[in-house]
């Protein structure tokens, strides 16, 4: 596998949302987010480490249709990040402690094969689907 060339930066990522209340709750206090600038169309997040902007644009916000992926429908478009695999396994706990249903609950995916991972997806209060995965070796991010 050729090494990447690019220096890892942030994102930048906006998404529409229902309502500033409902991202406030749920980027803020369930995902742990740090708020940054704002105004009463949009909020700036600290994703962990990334910037992810929060818009309000109700008639934006669709259903995401699935594609399979090792025999799971995984809900398309998603966004989300590779955390480290405590910072994982906390993560899917305070999702699980503030009732949040999962679309997929924590697993391991590609089990013994090239990109084993761990993930988990579930929606925001806007319907905007998320994926967090951890690896336990990160070489593997894009194995083939």
């Amino acid at each position: 596998m050729q090494e990447s060339t690019y220096k890892l930066q942030p994102f930048h990522l906006a998404i529409p949302v229902n309502n500033l209340t409902e991202a406030e709750a749920f980027y803020g206090d369930i995902l742990g987010c740090r708020q940054g600038r704002s105004s009463d169309q949009w909020i700036d997040w600290d994703f962990f480490g990334h910037q992810l902007v929060t818009h309000v644009a109700p008639e934006r916000v669709l259903p995401p249709a699935h594609n399979a992926v090792d025999n799971q429908q995984v809900p398309v478009p998603h966004f989300g990040v590779v955390l480290g695999m405590a910072e994982w396994q906390a993560l899917a706990e305070r999702v699980r402690a503030a009732g949040l249903a999962f679309v997929i609950e924590p697993s391991i995916r590609f089990q013994g094969k090239p990109g084993e991972q761990a993930t988990m997806f579930f929606y925001d209060h806007s319907g905007n689907a998320l994926e967090f995965k951890a690896f336990a070796d990160l070489s593997q991010l894009f194995a083939n």
